[in-house]
């Protein structure tokens, strides 16, 4: 049985993040989406005034298994922070081994820690692997929710507007 251990990712990190974030990408059939870059990595989660963060999984021997990727959010109703998930990634080779699990529990245990009031993220309906598991953990889908976005050019038109 393989040892994990998780910590806060570092500037270090910055080009194992961005393969993690292409490799999730392509598993999301949306390789072509990403703009990402090592030093866009770099400046965004670990510049100052970044507001997101990361953590790092990897074996005893530092080979990194996975990554999550998160930030505070805000509930007006509850008047507290909130954690939110923007990205968990387990590499195939550790998939089945519990990482994707121990990340999650470990971003709750921050929310819990800091004293966020939810801890939340988001899935593409097709993926049944992660939402077995997010079920398994007795987390709840937020059906009665439709997300929206703008991006890109709309974004800046309807800025311009």
């Amino acid at each position: 049985m393989t040892a994990y251990r998780i910590r806060p990712a570092s500037i270090d990190d910055a080009a194992t993040i961005l393969r993690f974030i292409r490799e999730l990408a392509d598993y999301e059939k949306a390789l072509d989406a990403v703009e990402a870059t090592e030093e866009t990595i770099a400046s965004s989660l670990f510049g100052e005034g970044s507001v997101t963060r990361a953590v790092i999984c990897e074996t005893a021997a530092g080979e990194p298994a996975g990554s999550a990727i998160f930030f505070k959010t805000y509930s007006t109703w509850q008047a507290k922070n909130g954690l939110y998930l923007e990205d968990l990634y387990v590499t195939p080779a550790h998939r089945g081994a519990g990482v994707g699990k121990m990340l999650l529990r470990h971003l709750a245990r921050i929310a819990v820690e800091e004293g966020c009031g939810r801890f939340e993220w988001s899935v593409l309906d097709w993926n049944t692997p992660a939402i077995r598991v997010y079920d398994a953990l007795g987390a709840e889908p937020q059906s009665e929710w439709i997300r929206y976005r703008l991006d890109g050019d709309r974004l800046k038109t309807f800025a311009a507007g």
